[in-house]
């Protein structure tokens, strides 16, 4: 990593990019740090079920003060990070496999909040490999109910095509069908509404969400769609056209902005990945003008939220450390061992009843570590929980 100089503009533009306080740049720019990561606690005891649905029973306490940023009832995770648990076969193997017994693991550590990456898990567990269906649905919520946890959404279906195909708007619908068995308030998609930068293509698909969204809104479900870095880059929509006849340069407006614009709020909803949001910050701070000069405009993660506060009840917290050599700005940790500044993010955009953090890290499971997810699940858990406001 290049030693900046903190005194130098180029030390502190990047210190400003990447989000982060003063000290904890200079430490990071200067050091490797290693996170010490604990075993992860695999046999604590299982709290009572039948107190657990009245929040009671954590299988850690701690948290519940009024400066906690995260109360105990929000305090999330979505189970792509465990996915080679829920998928691992629980015949060859001792610890939690499959969806029942990795309910139960997280119930113990503390979590009261899942979010869905599917239906699928070992076809060996309980239920067997889809409970992609009303029956599996059922069972779930069985499980959900058993450990004091609720599902608040998931990352499932959205139709290909549009107009939509009779075939695919059914499943869609199927699918709002297993949100409402399961109690959950927001079904949604792990990918960005378009892939595109122009404009043109963001309208159909604010026009194809909006669709979704009535139709989502009248079956008492909100739709939401999660975002990754791309999608907070600049909008293509002025400037010289190209041999395509699309425009070239930048009116300023980011993708994701301007979709928000473009949706109903009564029917489109989003989550904000922190990491991929602050990821977006390093790499899209400047765009080229319809005069062709480049001008900057740093991204604020924050800032996106209060505007837009409403249309923002889901995140992902997920943490990242400095790395300006990865094209990215940062590399994943465990949520609470990195860079990312939950603290400062968590009291700006404030309303902590209405908000639901997912813990997430994409690179959780490991082929030489199988507890390694469920461990890092419990930190995640742990530092989300330990999260204060800062006193003014």
């Amino acid at each position: 990593m290049t030693a900046f100089n903190e005194e130098s503009g180029t030390g502190e533009a990047l210190r400003r990019t990447l989000g982060i306080g003063r000290r904890r740049f200079l430490t990071t720019c200067t050091a490797v740090a290693g996170a010490a990561i604990a075993a992860p606690v695999l046999g604590a005891p299982p709290a009572a079920a039948q107190n657990l649905g009245r929040g009671q029973g954590h299988g850690h306490g701690h948290g519940h003060g009024r400066d906690s940023l995260v109360p105990a009832h929000r305090r999330g995770i979505i189970l792509y990070t465990v996915r080679d648990a829920t998928g691992r076969d629980p015949l060859a193997s001792d610890l939690p496999s499959g969806f029942r017994e990795v309910f139960k693991q997280l119930s113990r550590f503390g979590y009261r909040q899942v979010e869905f990456a599917g239906y699928g898990q070992h076809a060996n567990a309980p239920g067997g490999a889809s409970l992609e269906s009303v029956q599996g649905a059922r069972l779930l919520r069985s499980w959900l109910d058993d450990y004091g946890l609720r599902a608040r959404g998931n990352h499932g279906y959205i139709p290909p095509s549009w107009p939509f195909v009779p075939a695919e708007l059914d499943t869609f619908k199927k699918h709002l069908e297993i949100a409402n068995i399961l109690g959950m308030p927001h079904m949604g998609t792990g990918g960005d509404p378009t892939n595109s930068s122009y404009r043109a293509d963001w309208d159909v698909a604010a026009d194809k969400w909006n669709a979704l969204g009535a139709i989502a809104r009248r079956a008492g479900v909100k739709l939401y769609t999660h975002n990754h870095d791309a999608a907070y880059g600049f909008l293509l929509d002025s400037g010289p056209l190209d041999a395509q006849g699309k425009p070239t340069r930048s009116s300023g407006i980011r993708k994701l902005e301007y979709f928000l614009k473009a949706t109903d709020p009564r029917s489109v909803w989003l989550e904000l990945d922190v990491f991929w949001a602050h990821v977006a910050r390093y790499k899209f701070h400047t765009y080229t003008a319809p005069d062709g000069s480049t001008r900057e405009k740093v991204f604020d993660p924050a800032a996106v939220v209060v505007r837009n506060s409403r249309r923002y009840p889901l995140f992902h917290a997920k943490d990242g450390t400095v790395n300006t050599t990865n094209g990215m700005g940062y590399d994943m940790v465990p949520f609470g061992t990195g860079d990312i500044d939950y603290t400062t993010f968590f009291s700006r955009i404030g309303d902590r009843d209405y908000r639901n953090p997912m813990v997430e890290q994409d690179n959780a499971p490991s082929t030489t570590d199988p507890a390694q997810s469920l461990t890092y699940a419990r930190i995640g858990y742990d530092n989300l929980a330990a999260l204060r406001g800062r006193r003014h």
